[in-house]
């Protein structure tokens, strides 16, 4: 059965586009399946100057796709929600908000339990915390929880005092920093797959995997985030936060158990022993791209809110090593990028081959045996499949790889919460498993800020892929110096 949660919520930056599309559809997901009962208030705040039917209407419009059927449980939950104007930057508004959280915290009997949600430009984050304390809104009955969106900083030192400004007012167990690659389910899967299985886990290791690789591609180009991405780029929106934290699940040693504080104390173990490059290091081990025109849309630099001598790399593919005992030697790839050949999210752990091919003496063809490649098959499509190596149907005794593989039915598809139900969910139960810690984004920028700075001096040769493709050629090449390749690549 679900447990009941009980909060006021203040929603900072309520009429933005990710509060609409993700937040509140995802607390109307708990509502329906009982997490949120009849014990919570909703507070929108920005500075728009809205009513709060007006609020209510365009929660109401932001849900109405979920259910058809649903429309009396639509009604009841909208009417948890309430809204207030307000300028985060002017203290006397705090004040206003206090009195509004208090009387809903009467009204619902919530218990003294305050979640606050910033979801708004990331400059205003210290600034918020600050006057939640200074003003009076941290209360000592109940919890207090602040959850924030990325980016967490644009390097280190930015990071550090945000930090810092942060935890002035909440506690590092208070503070939950979203990132909702975090949620999916196949990624809540590598645990599941690496702890739960001997076969597995005695297996994982730099005497059995050659190297694994990370692919997230993405299909689209910068659309309408041209403005914050082109400040930004796919090493800060992609690598430090998404791609950093897959590599550590998948680079961690067993945690004593199972909760957040111990599945954290091995994450930062694993983020601490990744290898710092020099920029000379970083020069030979990464690569960056920027899409061209292709058939239809423009180049990056013709796009919208960019400047026509953009450098902002759309595209970066790299080689991280760790330095320590279980994954010395092995390397990690990753890549990502837009306007790619399509939208997926793939993980591929290449094992090593045998060391002695004893068919292929007999043999008469050139086959030879592949390595058995474990991949995690994140989005569109959730599931696993591993590629072992079995002999040919018919006479003569020759092999060919085939795939032993699991993937969710539609069925069970649906029934999968999104990530950002599930993040909303955890920071209800006060389990930050599924969130970064200040330690995990710091060594992460602490290990991108030195790529960040040799691009900032370096001139590159932009535009050098086009789309609908895997990126530029020095991603290929960046593994065939190894002697490998990427498992997924297209038939061209």
């Amino acid at each position: 059965m679900a447990k009941e949660n009980t909060a006021v919520f203040t929603f900072f930056g309520a009429s933005g586009d990710l509060a609409k599309r993700k937040l509140y559809p995802s607390l109307f997901k708990l509502y329906q399946k009982g997490y949120l009962k009849d014990r919570f208030a909703i507070i929108g705040t920005s500075r728009a100057e809205w009513t709060d039917e007006q609020f209510e209407q365009i929660v109401a419009e932001s849900i109405s796709g979920i259910k058809e059927e649903a429309k009396d449980q639509a009604s009841e939950f909208v009417s948890h929600f309430y809204y207030i104007a307000h300028d985060v930057t002017d203290k006397a508004h705090y004040a206003a908000l206090d009195e509004l959280i208090t009387k809903l915290d009467e009204q619902y009997n919530v218990g003294g339990n305050r979640l606050f949600y910033l979801s708004m430009a990331p400059n205003f984050f210290g600034q918020i915390a600050l006057n939640l304390k200074s003003e009076g809104l941290i209360t000592e009955e109940g919890y207090n929880r602040l959850v924030i969106e990325k980016p967490f900083g644009r390097d280190y030192k930015s990071a550090k005092q945000l930090n810092e400004e942060l935890t002035s007012t909440f506690e590092e167990d208070q503070i939950y920093r979203i990132d909702h690659y975090l949620g999916k389910e196949m990624i809540q899967n590598i645990e599941a797959l690496r702890f739960g299985n001997t076969i597995i886990e005695s297996m994982w290791n730099n005497r059995y995997i050659d190297n694994v690789q990370i692919t997230l591609s993405e299909k689209l180009g910068v659309e309408d985030r041209a403005s914050y991405y082109d400040t930004s780029g796919a090493l800060r929106d992609m690598v430090q936060n998404h791609i950093l934290q897959i590599v550590s699940q998948l680079a961690m040693e067993q945690p004593v158990a199972f909760t957040d504080a111990d599945v954290r104390v091995e994450k930062v173990k694993a983020l601490r022993s990744l290898r710092v490059y020099t920029p000379s290091e970083a020069a030979g081990n990464f690569v960056r791209g920027q899409y061209d025109a292709g058939d239809t849309g423009n180049q990056y630099r013709e796009e919208s809110g960019v400047p026509a001598d953009s450098n902002t790399e759309t595209f970066v593919a790299g080689k991280l090593l760790f330095d320590n005992y279980r994954w010395s030697g092995v390397p990690f790839y990753i890549r990502t990028g837009k306007k790619l050949a399509d939208k997926f999210t793939r993980i591929d752990v290449v094992f090593k081959k045998p060391l002695i091919d004893i068919f292929a003496f007999p043999q008469k063809s050139d086959a030879a045996l592949q390595a058995n490649v474990l991949t995690i098959y994140v989005e569109p499509k959730s599931g696993f499949a591993l590629k072992v190596n079995a002999k040919s149907t018919g006479q003569g005794f020759e092999t060919e790889p085939v795939n032993l593989d699991f993937f969710q039915d539609a069925d069970k598809e649906k029934e999968v919460p999104e990530p950002y139900e599930r993040l909303l969910h955890d920071a209800l139960e006060g389990n930050s498993t599924n969130f970064a810690s200040w330690s995990e984004v710091a060594y992460a920028w602490k290990f991108v800020d030195v790529i960040r700075k040799l691009w900032d001096i370096e001139d590159p040769n932009f535009p050098n892929y086009l789309p609908g493709s895997m990126g530029p050629v020095a991603s290929d090449e960046l593994l065939q110096r190894d002697h490998w390749a990427w498992v997924y690549k297209l038939n061209k």
